[in-house]
């Protein structure tokens, strides 16, 4: 391995590395130039043993690497100069940021940089604290190209600014994430990805975390195999979730597909964009399928018994989609639940009621219990509202009544008109059915109902029709004494 990081003073010299020499396979002090060959002769299989002398092989690279290469006195004169700089940058430019977040604020709403306002929070939390970083950049930059033209060693100074530049470049784009915990997480590992290209040491990190590996039956997975495995995964499911958001966005404005439709195909194309993302992450590490034939029976397995209600209601929901039974915006009462459908889930329908809650309905529910669908084929919704009068009542004025009532809220239909009925001759009262039609039934049904029963009870009261109740008669004997 030829060294091409900071020169330390064995390259000006004249004297050979000691690193290249110690890696160098003709020299009889040569090391292992890496694990990654060692382990492929001894068939893919390590121990301790050989996982220690790995481990010593590199630290003892590192350790040549440092003493002949990096710690040298030119390169350590060096550091508290580059130290020296940030202190100075954060020192000028902390009153510079405490300025340009008060001038954020004072921005007015009519201004033309309408771009800043949209974004005020994060101008002001995220980009106006990459101030100090940019000016040190800026001024390690001088300091190169000043010790460039006089002739003066610049390695460490060149490093730091190619550190700092790449650190400022990966904020800002990480930035752009709109969550802050993952954003952090995405810059620390890009960042060590590029720190450690810059300082050349990628190539043999990579080659000793692929060496420190175990044997799966016909599979080797090595701390780098899974590393791999989860960054890929973790790509390609934000890119699946991406684009099945942007699918189901193109789908909400075709409006030759109805909404039914339009769900159904989101969820599939969701589905299917997820478990390819799977299938692609696990196949770029090597993984080969048919070795997890008995993985997978016992999977199955474990969903028939312990995921039971779960793929249920997720097989229920697909069957809810393709029978046309409920569709977002049906008006349904379900286990006294009554409200609108406002969207249906992989394994809940959410309906909301008139008073702001929303129920989360399993779709097993839905499937299993009965569902009244107010508006299911038409939006008329007959509603039937029950009378009770006294035997000795004039049934003509009390029907007319029933429907002098019936005409009286703005939400009953004239066509087809009302009806009332006389259903039964009960043992305490007369009972008459009255028959109304509405053709907006999310709005409300009881409130109507509420409008119509009050509306008769006035109309009682003013024509003397009085309410039964249940009345018994008691007539008490006494037995005659001998």
């Amino acid at each position: 391995m030829t060294t091409t990081g900071l020169p330390g003073k064995g390259a000006r010299s004249g004297v050979p590395d000691r690193t290249a020499v110690a890696s160098d396979p003709r020299s009889c002090n040569a090391l292992p130039r890496f694990a990654a060959g060692t382990v492929r002769t001894r068939e893919d299989t390590i121990d301790a043993v050989s996982v220690w002398q790995i481990l010593s092989a590199h630290l003892q690279q590192l350790e040549q690497r440092l003493l002949g290469d990096v710690l040298t006195v030119v390169n350590l004169i060096q550091i508290p100069a580059v130290i020296l700089t940030g202190v100075v940058a954060r020192v000028v430019c902390r009153p510079m940021q405490r300025r340009a977040v008060r001038w954020i604020d004072g921005i007015p709403a009519h201004h033309h940089l309408d771009w800043i306002i949209y974004h005020r929070a994060w101008v002001s939390d995220r980009l106006v604290p990459l101030l100090t970083l940019a000016t040190w950049t800026v001024g390690l930059w001088i300091s190169v190209t000043v010790a460039e033209q006089e002739g003066w060693p610049h390695a460490v100074t060149q490093t730091a600014v190619n550190l700092l530049l790449a650190w400022l470049v990966i904020r800002l784009v990480s930035d752009l994430v709109p969550y802050a915990a993952l954003a952090r997480l995405i810059a620390a590992f890009a960042w060590v990805i590029a720190a450690l290209n810059i300082l050349h040491l990628l190539t043999p990190t990579l080659d000793l975390l692929n060496s420190v590996a175990i044997q799966v039956g016909g599979l080797r997975v090595s701390v780098l195999t899974v590393i791999r495995g989860v960054v890929s995964l973790a790509v390609l499911l934000w890119a699946a979730s991406l684009g099945s958001n942007l699918f189901e966005r193109r789908l909400t404005r075709v409006p030759e597909i109805t909404p039914r439709a339009q769900v159904l195909l989101g969820k599939l194309i969701k589905a299917t964009l997820i478990t390819l993302a799977v299938v692609l992450s696990l196949t770029s590490i090597g993984v080969d399928f048919s070795t997890f034939a008995l993985f997978t029976g016992a999977l199955g397995v474990g969903v028939g018994l312990g995921l039971q209600r779960t793929v249920s209601n997720l097989f229920c929901g697909i069957v809810l989609l393709l029978d046309k039974s409920i569709k977002p915006g049906d008006v349904i009462e379900v286990g006294g639940t009554y409200g609108w459908v406002s969207s249906l889930g992989a394994r809940y329908v959410s309906v909301e009621t008139r008073d702001g809650t929303e129920f989360l309905i399993p779709n097993e529910d839905i499937i299993t219990h009965q569902v009244i669908n107010w508006s299911h084929n038409s939006d008329r919704v007959r509603l039937k509202v029950p009378v009770r009068v006294p035997h000795d009542s004039d049934l003509d004025q009390v029907l007319a009544l029933m429907l002098e009532a019936a005409g009286r809220p703005p939400r009953i239909l004239a066509t087809p008109a009302p009806t009332a009925l006389v259903m039964a001759f009960a043992e305490t009262a007369i009972e008459l059915e009255l028959r109304v039609w509405i053709e907006d039934a999310q709005n409300g049904v009881h409130n109507v109902k509420s409008q119509i029963l009050y509306e008769i009870w006035r109309l009682f009261q003013q024509h003397g029709v009085q309410i039964p109740y249940p009345k018994r008669d008691l007539y008490v004997h006494s037995e005659k004494r001998s």
